[in-house]
């Protein structure tokens, strides 16, 4: 794997400028010369016509932007946006400077989560300046393929432009896989009934909410760059290069969409399956409760009817010397015969309204 440009301190040059990673002169398509300091970087461009100069920040200070900016008659505004970072993709030219922004993905396998960088480019007519606040893309490498190219290379500072917008779009497309397989393990996750898929479909949803925010504007940044192949006489070669970036874009923009539409139909059916599940829930309980009513009428049934013989025993079972029938020759076949006829009617009438 290649290398990452890493932050590191040049001969030359003070701790400020520390994110310094690359400072490179090239001159007809080839590497020329490696300044310590952007001062030399400067002093070499105004020496020798036709060259071209690629600094690589890194997380930079705003003094040392600024430097650089006040060097390279930067707009103020965007030297603002790179220093603020957190803009969204875009394009803007500023007299004939070009200032673009990159969003970058990289899809992590041990935490199966996409992780953003961001990436501002000044583009000038011999110079380009990249500006990264993340680990992403890996511009070491699209050095080195350019360098391996000197026939690109000599085209100019929109040969870099191009083949930086090359490598974000060709990062795309392992993030691309990874949120389908992630997605293939949520549809498995849904019919399996796991409590937690719910929660991993709203967090990858929120992912590729985000990995739209980073791929759609590229359409128009592509679209803007193209619209301007004839003004500023962009070389066939470049042109080229620029259409391929731009079908590509395309069909990761298509699948991001696709994906947005997969999790909402996958979220639909997860609410119906929860919902099913919820009602055969409440289903079972209710049966349950049922039951338990059934059981509870029938007990309370018996106790009603074993509560008239007991009241009457009780209230005969007093023995006061006033009290009526205690000398009845048939109080007792009496107090039986009404302890049979309440209970029998009781058993009637509760068995009439299905409590028995």
């Amino acid at each position: 794997m290649a290398a990452r440009e890493t932050p590191c301190a040049m001969p030359g040059m003070t701790s400020r400028a520390g994110s310094i990673v690359n400072n490179v002169v090239y001159l007809d398509g080839r590497h020329s010369a490696s300044p310590a300091t952007l001062a030399e970087t400067f002093q070499l461009l105004e020496g020798q016509p036709g060259s071209m100069a690629w600094i690589g920040l890194y997380r930079p200070a705003e003094g040392q932007l600024m430097d650089a900016a006040g060097q390279l008659g930067l707009h103020e505004l965007a030297v603002e946006d790179a220093i603020t970072a957190h803009q969204r993709p875009k394009l803007e030219r500023y007299d004939d400077t070009l200032f673009v922004v990159l969003r970058s993905a990289d899809y992590r396998d041990d935490t199966e989560r996409v992780e953003f960088g961001e990436l501002h480019l000044f583009v000038g007519p011999s110079f380009v300046l990249t500006v990264r606040h993340g680990d992403t893309p890996d511009l070491a490498g699209v050095r080195r393929r350019l360098e391996n190219q000197p026939h690109l290379l000599r085209l100019g500072p929109e040969a870099v432009l191009y083949a930086v917008l090359d490598a974000v779009v060709d990062g795309y497309t392992p993030v691309v896989a990874g949120l389908r397989n992630d997605i293939e393990e949520i549809e498995t996750e849904v019919f399996s009934r796991d409590p937690n898929a719910s929660r991993r479909i709203y967090e990858l949803s929120r992912e590729v909410m985000e990995f739209q925010r980073a791929t759609h504007p590229l359409l128009t940044i592509l679209d803007s760059l193209s619209s301007g192949f004839a003004k500023y006489g962009i070389d066939e070669e470049l042109r080229r290069h620029l259409r391929d970036v731009a079908d590509h874009a395309t069909v990761v923009v298509e699948q991001a969409d696709s994906f947005r539409g997969m999790l909402a139909a996958i979220l639909s059916v997860n609410t119906t399956l929860v919902t099913q599940a919820q009602n055969e829930e409440m289903r079972r309980l209710a049966e349950a409760s049922n039951a338990q009513n059934e059981q509870i009428k029938r007990i309370s049934s018996w106790a009603a009817i074993l509560f008239a013989p007991t009241l009457i025993g009780t209230i005969y079972g007093m023995n006061f010397r006033h009290m009526p029938e205690l000398n009845w020759l048939w109080g007792y076949p009496f107090a039986l015969l009404l302890m049979a006829l309440v209970c029998a009617g009781l058993y009637l009438v509760f068995r009439r309204r299905g409590w028995l």
